[in-house]
């Protein structure tokens, strides 16, 4: 176990994921649960529909900062509008392809969270948020990110905001909508699911650049 510990910390330090796959007889799921207890916080550790388990290093400072005022606007705006809950990257959404993500920010229905029971909402929650936002860190790849996107937006995200902050663009997904859209500028408007919520982006295209 410690050559395995030494071994992460070397590819975290490169700012590089860890890509474990499940052998052919290995409970995929029991594996996850292990490796969540083994390298979890500060890490993130996410699981693909086909079992892999991708764990990541925690964010630079840059991108802890934009992640932070991300959340942080989305969390006042759902505190007023009332009509649901904002987490942040620590939460754990088992989707129905049986894959398990942690996006940057998301934002689930009171309705959706009260068909669970109280005993589920306290685990990792089964069940699709209607908003989520990820923002490209240096570490992680463009493409597959989009293709993150496309998975959220194929399992029922009804409205999804994929952030590239050195491009200075955001791209929008839509359930049931092939087209992404691509938006510039330094705020975006919420709709749908999270119609009201306006995101200011300035600090995030700014980043830790004073």
């Amino acid at each position: 176990m410690a050559a395995a510990f030494e071994v992460t910390s070397r590819l975290f330090e490169s700012g590089r994921t860890l890509i474990i796959r499940p052998a052919e007889d290995e409970d995929a799921n029991a594996l996850f649960e292990h490796l969540c207890e083994e390298f979890g916080e500060p890490n993130r550790i996410e699981q693909d529909s086909d079992g892999n388990i991708y764990i990541m290093p925690p964010p630079g400072g840059e991108a802890s900062h934009q992640n932070a005022d991300v959340l942080a606007q989305l969390q006042l705006w759902s505190k007023t509008d009332k009509r649901g809950v904002a987490f942040d990257s620590s939460v754990m959404f088992v989707l129905p392809n049986r894959a398990k993500r942690s996006p940057d920010g998301s934002w689930v229905s009171l309705q959706r969270l009260k068909a669970l029971p109280r005993e589920e909402r306290r685990q990792f929650l089964k069940l699709v948020p209607e908003f989520v936002i990820e923002i490209k860190p240096p570490s992680d790849r463009w493409p597959e990110l989009q293709n993150k996107m496309l998975e959220y937006r194929d399992n029922g995200v009804l409205l999804g905001w994929l952030i590239h902050p050195e491009k200075q663009i955001v791209l929008v997904y839509r359930y049931g909508c092939e087209d992404v859209e691509v938006v510039r500028g330094s705020q975006i408007v919420g709709e749908g699911p999270v119609s009201g919520f306006v995101l200011d982006l300035e600090a995030v295209w700014k980043g830790l650049d004073f």
